[in-house]
């Protein structure tokens, strides 16, 4: 029998410690040894008290969340609303051909307790919104956020959450559309340059949300100075065009309402994971 991925959570409102309770003096498991020697006991025990959030969990944000849990990070939620789909096997760590259709904050959630037990990983199978804010993400609730959304409404709404609440934050940009990993660049927002995606999030924070992204916004990007490739079309395309196969239908971001349907490769979308994994593990490991 297979082991059963957690249930997932019903959007609890996280909890701020008000006190710290008497615990046992840290001590480095073996597992994180190679981190640990390389970043040292005081940084470790940091990270394993450092809550982290990463919304979404697709070609970025699953890398993410997996760089995020070996570095010994102790407290991590997932969320996503989406199920895996057969088209994800290309990029994202959680699908494969036994987990079509599965919920990918469960499976994420999953792997990163089979990496480390110990670790508190809550997985929630929600979208982020307006309306969901106050509970995705309150006040104080996280030490750092990973913003991996590619919906853009959302995604504007948490950076400028997060700029308002002064929650650290890092953002991935315009992955999709690039072959080169060497191309990719980590910036304040205010600093991206050659990625249309990014300037678009400039220009919308800036008209939407009052936010001044022409000069240091607090906002962590990872981007490409790679060109952006239009997508091809496939042989079976020929007949009707593009169609969805994704396994299950949403009211909040579908294949079939997107205007167009980009590449992308796994080389270059777990770099950027991997880049905001390390743009949270390096700052939370000295205390920032």
């Amino acid at each position: 029998m297979e082991p059963q991925p957690p249930a997932p959570e019903t959007l609890p409102t996280p909890t701020v410690p008000s006190a710290e309770a008497p615990s046992k003096p840290f001590k480095l498991h073996r597992r994180f040894d190679r981190t640990g020697r390389l970043l040292g006991d005081p940084a470790m025990e940091r990270l394993s008290k450092a809550r982290v959030v990463v919304f979404g969990l697709g070609g970025v944000g699953s890398y993410a969340a997996e760089g995020i849990v070996r570095s010994g990070v102790g407290h991590l939620t997932l969320v996503d609303f989406d199920t895996v789909c057969v088209t994800n096997a290309n990029r994202q760590l959680h699908a494969t051909v036994k987990t079509v259709g599965k919920p990918k904050a469960e499976l994420m959630a999953q792997r990163c307790k089979e990496i480390n037990p110990d670790a508190d990983v809550r997985p929630l199978r929600e979208f982020y919104r307006d309306e969901l804010a106050d509970q995705l993400l309150a006040p104080g609730s996280y030490d750092y956020v990973v913003d991996a959304i590619d919906n853009v409404k959302a995604k504007l709404h948490l950076l400028h959450r997060c700029v308002s609440l002064g929650i650290p934050v890092v953002s991935s940009m315009g992955a999709a559309g690039r072959l080169d990993p060497t191309a990719i660049r980590v910036e304040d927002l205010c600093e991206t340059h050659m990625d249309p995606f990014a300037k678009d999030i400039r220009k919308l924070l800036k008209r939407k949300y009052g936010v001044n992204t022409d000069r240091p916004t607090g906002i962590t990007a990872v981007y490409s100075i790679e060109t952006r490739r239009q997508p091809l079309s496939l042989r079976y395309d020929a007949d009707d065009g593009f169609s969805c196969v994704c396994p299950n239908d949403n009211d909040f971001h579908t294949c079939e309402r997107r205007t167009q349907i980009d590449g992308s490769v796994a080389f270059v979308t777990s770099v950027f994971g991997m880049n905001a994994a390390g743009v949270v593990v390096r700052r939370l490991s000295v205390g920032r």
